[in-house]
C-alpha cells in the first residue's frame, strides 16, 4: 500500500497586488488553508476563441499556484446557457436562441453542444477542470433572489426594464 504525502502546510507568505488599493498585500483567506475561487465562466453558444482561453490559462495558473503552496482550493466556473444578449447590449435577441435558430437545434442544444466543445479545448490545453460547474439556467431564482437584495440594500437600480450595478 502506497503512502500518500503529507499535505503541505498553507504558506503564509503569499503577496498579491490589490487592484482596489493599488498596493501589495499579504493574502489572508477567509477560512484558513482553504482558498475558493469564482470565475464566470463561456457563454455557450459558439466555439471557444482565444480570449476563452487567455482567461482559462490565467486562473488555471493562479489555481495551480495556490495548491502548489499548500492550500485546497475550490474552483467554481460558472456555463452561461441562457440570457446573454447580441452584442453585449440591452436589447436584440438572446444568443442561444439566435444560435439555435441558424443550426435548427433546441437552444439546449446549442447549449450542450458548445459546452462538451469547450471542455474539449480546455483540457487540449491542459487546464484543469473547474470543482463545480454550475449553469446559469439551473440558478435562476437564486439570481433573481440575489439582485432583489443588491437593490433593496442600495447596491444596484432598475432602469428601463435592466439592472445596473451602483459601483461608487
Amino acid at each position: 500500500m502506497t503512502q500518500r504525502p503529507e499535505p503541505r502546510q498553507p504558506d503564509p507568505n503569499i503577496v498579491l497586488y490589490d487592484t482596489l488599493t493599488r498596493q501589495k498585500v499579504t493574502f489572508e483567506p477567509t477560512t484558513p488553508g482553504r482558498v475558493g475561487m469564482y470565475l464566470c465562466g463561456p457563454t455557450v453558444y459558439s466555439d471557444a476563441h482565444l480570449g476563452h482561453a487567455k482567461k482559462e490559462v490565467a486562473f488555471d495558473v493562479i489555481r495551480r499556484s495556490f495548491t502548489h503552496f499548500g492550500y485546497q482550493v475550490r474552483y467554481v466556473a460558472n456555463i452561461t446557457d441562457v440570457g446573454h444578449l447580441q452584442n453585449d447590449s440591452d436589447d436584440g435577441e438572446d444568443k442561444m436562441l439566435a444560435r439555435a435558430r441558424l443550426e435548427q437545434l433546441e437552444p439546449m442544444e446549442v447549449a450542450d453542444k458548445y459546452m462538451w466543445s469547450f471542455v474539449k479545448d480546455m483540457e487540449a490545453l491542459n487546464v484543469l477542470k473547474p470543482s463545480i460547474n454550475p449553469r446559469a439556467t439551473g440558478h435562476i431564482g437564486e439570481q433573481i433572489a440575489l439582485i432583489e437584495e443588491l437593490i433593496a440594500r442600495g447596491h444596484a437600480y432598475e432602469s428601463a426594464g435592466s439592472v445596473y450595478f451602483d459601483v461608487r
